[in-house]
């Protein structure tokens, strides 16, 4: 795989599944806008990978975020050539102990976020036939009760990239990956307290099929192959799940 001089824009690129992102996509040869919340580990990721590597601190709901992510990479790459919606969300709880405004705050980063980035691109992405992968969930496809909020925010970011391939076909492909249960800092940020957190931990393991959690590279390899169009040319609007077999 390669994406020689390609310019792509990853957002929630400072840890987790968007670094491993980072990290195959850099390696595949492209010049990469990094997008995350925290600027510390944007710089750092920045001075690792030198001049092939621009950030942009910025929470991708913001207002004005998408304009500044895709003129960030505009300035510094002379376009967009892909687009990768990795930043995510997750707060877990059940419908009756769960605030409303945390489903609100799930949609403007896993739904809105993304679709407002894609607008902003499209130009760009259109004139060079570009891409974009949306990092989804299994859990847009599997009952989660305690997580409904979070899956169903999901399930929409899945609707919303089957009907964006046929919309923006031929000139742009959209896919997402679904990923199961990956060891990344978020399990740390779900709004359980550790004792469920661990019991979450334990049930995926011991439900997932390859017995383990995935590892952020192994999303990360998926999405390059995505992006590649001597790859994935005539791929677009596929859910593709790297979740250990959670879904079989």
């Amino acid at each position: 795989m390669t994406l020689d001089g390609k310019s792509v824009v990853i957002t929630g690129a400072a840890t987790g599944i968007g670094r491993g992102i980072t990290e195959c996509v850099v390696k595949a040869g492209a010049r990469v806008t990094l997008v995350g919340r925290r600027e510390e580990p944007l710089r750092d990721l920045a001075d690792r990978y030198g001049p092939a590597v621009a950030y942009v601190a910025q929470d991708v709901s913001a207002p004005g975020a998408a304009e500044r992510i895709v003129a960030t990479a505009a300035d510094r790459f002379g376009g967009v050539d892909a687009v990768v919606n990795n930043a995510g969300l997750a707060r877990f709880g059940r419908l009756d102990e769960s605030d409303p405004a945390l489903f609100d705050a799930m949609f403007a980063v896993n739904v809105r976020a993304p679709a407002e980035l894609v607008r902003r691109a499209l130009p760009h992405l259109r004139a060079r036939r570009g891409s974009v992968v949306n990092i989804s969930s299994v859990g847009a496809v599997l009952s989660m009760p305690g997580r409904s909020f979070y899956g169903a925010t999901k399930a929409a970011l899945n609707s919303l990239t089957r009907s964006l391939a046929r919309e923006l076909a031929p000139d742009v492909r959209v896919n997402a990956i679904m990923p199961g249960p990956v060891d990344t800092p978020m399990w740390n940020e779900t709004g359980l307290d550790e004792a469920a957190t661990e019991r979450l931990r334990v049930d995926l393991r011991s439900s997932t099929p390859m017995g383990r959690f995935g590892e952020d590279t192994e999303i990360g390899r998926w999405v390059c192959m995505l992006l590649d169009p001597e790859s994935s040319g005539w791929v677009t609007g596929a859910l593709i799940p790297v979740d250990g077999g959670r879904t079989a």
